[in-house]
């Protein structure tokens, strides 16, 4: 099962059936690693119809390549070239990319065996990640930012507020809005219950002479490789 279904390493043995059975592969993988990289992600459908197709494009490099020094040199060039015409993704888009080169690598000598228990693999624990709560990861955390007059003390106005609803509360940020005649404060506030949110804003409101207050999920960075 995990053997390669090409019966020699050199191009000219391919036969035509052997090759429509390693492009097949590499297409049904690549748009299974698309599907797999859309789960809890947003992707655009430029890179999902790249992620489809990368390994049917590598796994033919590969067959082209093998055995012929001189191809491979002019082909790692052409990459070179494409690298440093792309933009950096994030470390998950990286990841796919990897993958579907991978699986086009391994279909590229005949070992579709082997690409598709790597995608099942490497899918399965994808799944389970991003399924899984992570360590450090609280859902209860939340970025807040509270509008105040520019005539009210900002340092400990809210720390009973704090008290009654967060396990903890750490201000991060203080800038000058409305032409320097309001206070915005900025918090990352982690909640003791979720169901209080209003109750907490309330209270805030009431303090802040109902100005404007926002509370919603942490700004994630950006990761890149």
């Amino acid at each position: 099962m995990l053997n390669s279904i090409l019966l020699s390493a050199d191009t000219s043995a391919v036969s035509v059936e052997q090759f429509l059975i390693c492009t097949a592969a590499s297409l049904i993988l690549g748009v299974m690693i698309a599907l797999v990289h859309c789960y809890k992600n947003r992707a655009s459908k430029n890179f999902l119809l790249t992620l489809a197709i990368l390994p049917v494009i590598v796994q033919v490099v590969i067959m082209i390549v093998n055995g012929n020094l001189g191809t491979g040199v002019a082909v790692m060039g052409a990459f070179s070239l494409v690298r440093f015409r792309s933009l950096p993704g994030n470390s998950r888009e990286i990841g796919s990319i990897f993958l579907a080169m991978a699986i086009g690598l391994a279909t590229g000598v005949g070992y579709v065996g082997i690409a598709a228990v790597l995608f099942v693999i490497v899918a399965l624990i994808q799944i389970l990640l991003m399924v899984l709560p992570m360590i450090g990861e609280n859902q209860y955390e939340k970025d807040l930012k509270i509008t105040i007059p520019e005539n009210l003390d900002y340092q400990n106005i809210f720390d009973d507020v704090f008290e009654t609803y967060t396990i903890s509360a750490e201000l991060n940020k203080v800038r000058t809005v409305n032409m320097g005649s309001l206070y915005e404060l900025q918090y990352r506030v982690v909640l003791k219950d979720q169901s209080k949110e209003k109750a907490f804003l309330d209270d805030l409101r009431c303090r802040n002479g109902n100005l404007n207050i926002f509370c919603g999920r942490p700004a994630v960075n950006r990761e890149e490789l």
